[in-house]
């Protein structure tokens, strides 16, 4: 079999999702299903408009928190607090024993802290002069 090397700034779509059906095929294969679902967190206005939110995903047992984001305006009110409280508690109904999130905030850093999250580890200079720093929990219905 003749291959080329190809590298680009701009994937199909199509491209990047036949990867991501190959890599599944074979996880499953290797370690079982992810049964990986979606999971998302919103807090609106009264206009209906995204004033905060979470997205992420549960597989494997884990809740993964991609994304975590709170307009400037609600910041200080414990609406991360109250929107990670909410995702833990879907992820415990499908199943999950712990989360992970990551950040290179300080101060994000420190809110998922409060909230029962421990540092496992860190990526130094990511970005260049912070830390990319790597946190879990383990969920518990109690």
């Amino acid at each position: 079999m003749n291959t080329t090397l190809e590298t680009t700034a701009d994937p199909l779509p199509e491209e990047l999702a036949f990867l991501g059906e190959r890599l599944t095929a074979f996880n499953d294969g290797d370690v079982g299903a992810s049964e990986r679902k979606a999971l998302a967190v919103f807090v609106r206005d009264d206009d209906g408009a995204v004033v905060a939110g979470i997205s992420g995903y549960t597989a494997w047992g884990w809740l993964y928190v991609q994304w975590l984001w709170v307009d400037e305006r609600l910041r200080g009110q414990h609406m991360a607090g109250r929107m990670l409280d909410a995702a833990e508690q879907e992820a415990m109904a499908r199943g999950c024993q712990s989360a992970w999130i990551d950040t290179f905030s300080p101060n994000a850093a420190k809110v998922y802290q409060r909230q029962g999250y421990q540092t496992f580890g860190t990526l130094a200079d990511f970005p260049i002069g912070r830390s990319r720093i790597f946190l879990q929990k383990k969920l518990s219905s109690a």
